[in-house]
């Protein structure tokens, strides 16, 4: 993470890296954001639509569930259709893995020791090896095998790492090394020791959850304390925010977290007041209508909605474009940090987008004048 203040650096966790598809996942890759789907995955097209409005808000890989054989007759449809790889979730048949592979998944989520026999196991990986798969080793607090129940008495940090690497040795010995591994407990305590313990005993890729997390206001809670947590202490490198709403919902909050700890840049970051008696404008509802107006733009860029002058100056210093509530009908407007220009409350919102969409137009005309530049002396390279 580059950073320009010494108490903003994140120190990551050094992991081997693996492909999911076209997404490099550990070692100096991007922390890369999931969701999964919670249509029928038999349903091709409602699948597709699905996934589509995911990609709108930015994720980077996308998990379907594959309970039977319609599900993954349907992958060759799906993963044709859409611009992210597609990891096929699987549990305990086999066969189902095999065909996965076949079809289009980019990556199996499976447990090995619940796939069956050796021999099936084999065949997993001789698939996942041929059709150039990654495999995610997917350990859930909620379905430890019945050995490690027996003998930490309940789940527990310790009995999840040794699932983890019970299931990642079947892997290693039949020298498969494309996975990565996930400890998920609802309870937040309980996953982070036990991601951390984890990270502490390996180089695998991590990819990190709180499962179950709950309602989108109280999974994203518990979502933030337990990924913030992790990636702050510089572990992981996959993330999902599970949440019991949209797939894109849960594509929104983990860019939130990620933007929120200067890990990863895609599109406006609002920074606002919660308002109060001294404001100069509605900033509740302002902030609101910005974030939907604005949610097409993915350059990376910081905009301050303050609604008085109390902090307004301040915050706008911190940012690329600034708003400040002023009196008499007229806001101030911040560029880089100074004061710009006065705009009339009544064409507040569309000065704003239009703002917000110039700056951006400029910035990616500089990235292209750049490029274009580096392009035609290589000696600059």
């Amino acid at each position: 993470m580059s950073s320009y203040r010494p108490y903003q650096h994140i120190e990551r966790r050094k992991s081997r890296q693996i492909h999911v598809g076209k997404v490099a996942v550990g070692g100096d890759a991007p922390i890369s954001v999931q969701t999964m789907t919670n249509t029928l995955t038999s349903d091709a097209q409602a699948t597709i639509e699905q996934i589509r409005r995911a990609e709108l808000a930015g994720v980077d890989i996308v998990r379907v569930s594959c309970p039977d054989e319609a599900s993954t007759a349907a992958l060759k449809e799906i993963a044709h259709e859409v611009n992210v790889p597609i990891v096929a979730d699987i549990h305990f048949h086999y066969k189902r893995a095999l065909e996965a592979a076949r079809n289009g998944a980019a990556c199996l989520r499976i447990n090995p020791g619940n796939i069956g026999s050796a021999e099936r196991v084999k065949e997993v990986v001789k698939a996942a090896r041929e059709h150039n798969c990654s495999i995610r080793i997917g350990v859930n607090a909620g379905s430890l095998e019945r050995h490690l129940l027996e003998k930490y008495g309940e789940p527990n940090p310790e009995a999840l790492v040794e699932s983890a690497l019970e299931h990642a040795k079947i892997l290693q010995d039949h020298d498969f090394h494309e996975f990565k591994i996930s400890v998920k407990a609802s309870d937040v305590f309980m996953a982070v020791a036990a991601y951390q313990q984890l990270a502490d005993c390996c180089d695998h890729p991590l990819h990190i959850g709180i499962t179950e997390a709950g309602s989108k206001r109280a999974g994203t809670v518990k979502s933030s304390i337990g990924l913030g947590n992790l990636l702050w202490a510089g572990v992981g490198d996959t993330m999902r925010v599970s949440l019991s709403a949209a797939p894109e919902e849960e594509v929104l909050v983990g860019w939130d977290i990620l933007k929120s700890l200067g890990l990863r840049h895609r599109g406006v970051k609002i920074i606002s007041c919660p308002s109060c008696a001294r404001q100069g404008f509605n900033v509740v509802e302002t902030v609101q209508t910005l974030e939907d107006r604005l949610q097409h733009i993915k350059t990376p860029l910081t905009l301050s909605i303050i609604g008085c002058v109390v902090n307004g100056p301040g915050e706008a210093l911190m940012t690329d474009l600034g708003v400040t509530g002023g009196g008499q009908g007229r806001h101030m407007v911040y560029s880089a940090g100074k004061q710009d220009h006065t705009m009339p409350a009544k064409d507040m919102i569309e000065h704003i987008v239009e703002l917000v969409e110039n700056k951006v137009a400029a910035i990616e005309a500089g990235k292209e004048e750049a490029s274009t530049a580096k392009q035609m002396d290589p000696a600059s390279a």
